[in-house]
């Protein structure tokens, strides 16, 4: 029974030192920020705009770009990584069925240089 226990003593170690993080983090913005607000702190910022009254406002389409550039990026890596670990075992076929991923999020880099959205003005 203590050999038990002693396997489990990391993940109870770090279950309580995360908690404690986690409360830390939650409990000092009470205890530290200033609360003073005036109507430029309180304003809403977003996007880099100022406030508007219309939500109909059009936007850039560049934003719409940078996100489309986010995802590319995002997924490459989220799938990269464990074919990369599981390398080995996944053969031929893992391997051109990777490469033709890649051409695939290659196309959409392209087409997201061709936009323009990597040239922010």
């Amino acid at each position: 029974m203590v050999d038990l226990f002693q396997h489990y003593l990391p993940i109870v170690i770090f279950l309580g030192v995360a908690l404690a993080i986690g409360a830390a983090l939650m409990i000092a913005p009470f205890l530290i920020a200033v609360s003073n607000p005036d109507p430029e702190k309180v304003s809403a910022y977003e996007c880099g705009f100022a406030a508007f009254d219309d939500a109909r406002m059009k936007f850039d389409v560049r934003f719409y770009l940078v996100s489309i550039l986010f995802i590319i990026f995002d997924l490459e890596i989220a799938f990269l990584f464990p074919w990369a670990v599981a390398f080995k075992e996944v053969g031929a076929f893992g391997f051109w069925s990777m490469m033709v991923f890649l051409g695939v999020l290659t196309i959409g880099f392209i087409y997201e240089w061709k936009k323009g959205a990597l040239e922010w003005e």
